[in-house]
């Protein structure tokens, strides 16, 4: 179920094994990966550090961008759950100095953003 939550637009989460191959490169030494979710091909990882945004572009997906967020540098974050006629959820996070939020993604109608929202609240306090 996991791969078609993905392609619904639904966060689902995955194991840090298949994360810590994907990730090996750039995860800096001592660096553990603490919860990770993928969202169509993207992927939100939460480490002992950061937290790391996947873009994965282009049709195979072979060119992708790492954006990395010191959890010192979160301002704050919101989430917006769905309605019944809105049946899109939203997570935004702001970044200390920045008017408007440096990550905003959006979820289908399902738990997911929960458990995002439940991970940040633990490690951004």
């Amino acid at each position: 179920m996991g791969f078609l939550n993905g392609l619904l637009g639904n966060a689902s989460k995955i194991s840090n094994d298949e994360v810590s191959k994907e990730l090996g490169p750039i995860l800096a030494n001592g660096e553990e990966i603490d919860i990770a979710f993928r969202l169509i091909r993207d992927l939100i990882i939460f480490t002992n550090k950061r937290l790391i945004m996947v873009d994965k572009q282009g049709l195979t997906g072979k060119k992708v961008e790492y954006h990395s967020y010191p959890y010192k540098s979160i301002s704050h974050f919101s989430v917006e759950t769905a309605g019944h006629f809105d049946l899109d959820a939203e997570l935004k996070i702001w970044i200390s100095g920045a008017q408007m939020p440096a990550i905003s993604k959006q979820f289908k109608k399902d738990n997911s953003i929960y458990d995002i929202q439940k991970a940040l609240t633990a490690i951004c306090g």
